[in-house]
């Protein structure tokens, strides 16, 4: 499905929830969890745009976070949605605050969240970025040959997911293919590198970040929380890494859930049962 030049996929009943998917990446990064998600909201998972099969900004657009949430801000109002939850990971984390800045979020959870850097993206991160997506696309026969076996999936992925074992041959190449075929890859580099998340105080909804204990792209230098809300709760996803859906599916919902569920305290008694 295209609304507002945004493809997207939509499953499930509840309050809605929006998923956003990071750097390269496309919606089906969200499917080891969309199912159990389902079961307890409206799940909306979009390409964000320039990924996927979402058209690009407009020539001489901003193809960085903000620039992403105004679109998908109108995306929402074409669903007929005031707010949604908003869930993201990397630079779809990042999305998902500026989302809450425009007052478009129920609750926040973001995943390892881009744009937390002190001033401008680590080059350590821009670098790895960028090599991956050049050796992607220079060597992309080596690179469906190594996929076929355990070490070459694991040599490809790990620094994206803690458990690359975890991903099917079909679902490594899909990573892999759709992130050295985004065409706006090099743009949006350029522009997500050249801000930081900034303005995040008066947020009123609840915002939970978490960081895999085997992250390996974003540095420690660049998770701060001084432009996040005092409220903001903090977690660990034991065992995962930058892309947790394959490396512990229940870990993820489960923090998802605690925080859609944290944005009606009132009605805890209400609030949905979460996996263990």
């Amino acid at each position: 499905m295209k609304r507002n030049g945004i493809d997207y996929d939509r499953t499930g009943e509840g309050e809605p929830l929006v998923l956003l998917h990071g750097t390269g990446g496309s919606r089906r990064h969200w499917r080891p969890v969309i199912d159990t998600l389902a079961g307890h909201h409206d799940v909306i998972a979009p390409d964000l745009p320039g990924h996927g099969e979402s058209d690009a900004p407009p020539p001489h657009g901003d193809h960085s976070p903000v620039g992403y949430a105004a679109r998908l801000a109108d995306f929402l109002d074409e669903l007929g949605f005031a707010s949604a939850h908003v869930a993201g990971d990397s630079v779809g984390g990042w999305t998902a605050l500026e989302l809450a800045k425009l007052g478009k979020a129920r609750s926040v959870t973001a995943i390892a969240p881009a744009g937390l850097w002190a001033r401008q993206d680590p080059w350590r991160c821009v670098i790895k970025l960028w090599a991956n997506y050049h050796l992607g696309r220079l060597t992309r026969p080596l690179v469906h040959q190594a996929l076929k076996s355990e070490t070459g999936r694991a040599r490809l992925l790990r620094g994206t997911v803690a458990k690359p074992l975890n991903l099917t041959e079909a679902e490594a190449r899909d990573v892999i293919e759709t992130y050295s075929a985004t065409p706006t890859f090099t743009t949006h580099l350029a522009h997500t590198r050249r801000g930081r998340f900034e303005g995040g105080a008066a947020i009123d909804v609840p915002v939970t970040v978490a960081w895999g204990d085997e992250e390996k792209l974003i540095p420690l230098s660049a998770r701060r929380d001084d432009e996040l809300p005092a409220h903001t709760a903090t977690v660990t996803l034991t065992g995962c890494g930058h892309v947790p859906f394959w490396d512990d599916p229940g870990q993820v919902v489960k923090t998802i859930l605690t925080t859609t569920a944290r944005a009606h305290p009132a009605s805890r008694s209400e609030a949905p049962s979460l996996p263990s």
